[in-house]
């Protein structure tokens, strides 16, 4: 059995923020030189989450509005987790969007068949830099 493991980082300069980690992870798959077997990529944080969808800006609008109804930001009071920071809707709107994803690689494909389904990575709170794991077998 073939394994590959790398790490990739990322810069998001606001609170919060999408970035298209489709083509980084394909380049993995490439590099990996596995041709069949599955895809782990994991946000290696407690407040990203890593999810597959449409990258389409209405979409992530829709996101950011649809999360904060569910999770508001502030008043930070409101949340227990808030002590000595101020990121507990963090916590709770990463639960909704998911830790990782899981892909089937098959002989000869990419991990995304789709121009418009990318894998997008969602950081939910303010960290400059931000790893990812992506796992080949």
């Amino acid at each position: 059995m073939k394994f590959y493991r790398e790490e990739l980082w990322f810069e998001v300069p606001a609170r919060r923020g999408f970035i298209n980690i489709t083509a980084e992870v394909n380049r993995c798959l490439s590099q990996s030189g596995i041709k069949e077997g599955l895809c782990l990529v994991n946000a290696m944080h407690i407040t990203a989450s890593v999810f597959i969808n449409d990258d389409e800006g209405g979409l992530h609008l829709d996101y950011e509005a649809w999360l904060e109804k569910l999770a508001p930001e502030k008043p930070h009071s409101q949340y227990h987790h808030n002590g000595g920071e101020d990121n507990a809707d963090a916590h709770l709107k990463r639960t909704v969007m998911g830790r990782e994803v899981v892909v089937a690689i098959m002989v000869g494909t990419r991990l995304v068949h789709s121009h418009s389904v990318m894998m997008l990575f969602c950081l939910l709170k303010l960290i400059l830099r931000l790893e990812i794991i992506v796992v080949l077998r």
